[in-house]
């Protein structure tokens, strides 16, 4: 009968009084509370955290009994081991000069040992380079996984095969972006690579078709937040502004058929004139990566469709 209550207790995914789904566990009283309308669910449940407490990073580094969290981003997963080069043991004691000349040995076979076969060694270097790539532009972690899963996809089904790896890797990380909702140009990708930017689409067109990825165009909003930081204006006003306009905009239809970043820019030209943060068409050209012609353009033809009288 215990054992039936604790399983209809794992079980509940929300609440028994007002039938809400915020719940949330509290490990330091160990019950488990709806956050809607206070009612414990759940009491004395066992916390899976370590038993041990740590008050900073260096306490924590030394009383943790594992290792790094598993990744896509290393070739084994981070789940093999290394033999360090501090010549010293688990201890912190140094290792004797007679038994050094024999981890030297150990260590040199365990580095010829890394790769199994070529297929391996090929996908080492183009997570290396992905990695690369993704601290160039600054891209957050689940991006760099997300890039080297889909890599890891391209090179289970054979498209890696016969291709430059930069380019793939290129290609990876770009299509990881627009899965992840933080999306980068071609013209971006390029210009920290050696690829040019239709080698770049092309192999971008084969992961799509190949692993099956089901990837949305981009749209202006993507852009807005990146581009106002950069061009230093305010969250609050000019970018809940520009918001505005690309909401109004998308509602007749003015975007279909445009350039996002084109689009973007002349949106948040147009908020910066009203909200009295003018930023020059040149800047804002050199911060979406577009021709202040195109700017100029996009920015009229958005103003004389949304009846929006500037004074530039």
């Amino acid at each position: 009968m215990i054992k039936k209550e604790c399983q209809l207790i794992e079980e509940v995914t929300q609440c028994l009084s007002c039938g809400s789904i915020h719940l949330s566990k509290d490990y330091s009283r160990g019950e488990l509370v709806c956050e809607d309308c206070g009612l414990v669910i759940d009491e004395d449940f066992i916390d899976p955290g370590p038993e041990w407490r740590a008050f900073d990073n260096e306490e924590r580094d030394k009383r943790t009994r594992v290792g790094l969290p598993m990744t896509y981003t290393i070739h084994d997963s981070g789940l093999s081991t290394t033999i360090g080069f501090e010549n010293r043991d688990s201890y912190g004691k140094s290792i004797p000069f007679k038994n050094r000349g024999q981890f030297y040995r150990l260590r040199k076979l365990q580095s010829r040992s890394r790769f199994s076969d070529s297929t391996e060694k090929n996908l080492a270097i183009a997570l290396t380079d992905i990695n690369k790539l993704a601290s160039s532009l600054g891209l957050p972690r689940h991006v760099r996984e997300t890039a080297a899963l889909i890599y890891r996809k391209a090179a289970a089904r054979n498209l890696i095969r016969g291709r430059n790896i930069n380019g793939m890797t290129a290609a990876s990380l770009y299509a990881a972006c627009r899965q992840c909702g933080v999306p980068r140009t071609l013209d971006e990708i390029r210009d920290i690579t050696i690829m040019s930017r239709k080698d770049i689409g092309r192999n971008y067109r084969i992961i799509v078709k190949g692993v099956g990825l089901k990837s949305m165009p981009t749209s202006p909003q993507d852009y807005i937040a990146r581009f106002c930081n950069e061009l230093k204006l305010s969250n609050n006003v000019v970018q809940l502004k520009t918001m505005e306009i690309i909401k109004e905009a998308e509602k007749k239809d003015i975007f279909n058929g445009r350039c996002p970043t084109c689009s973007a820019a002349a949106s948040i030209y147009i908020s910066s004139l009203i909200c009295g943060e003018r930023r020059t068409q040149r800047e804002i050209a050199d911060v979406a990566g577009v021709t202040e012609v195109s700017v100029r353009n996009r920015y009229k033809e958005l103003a004389k469709k949304l009846d929006i009288e500037l004074k530039v």
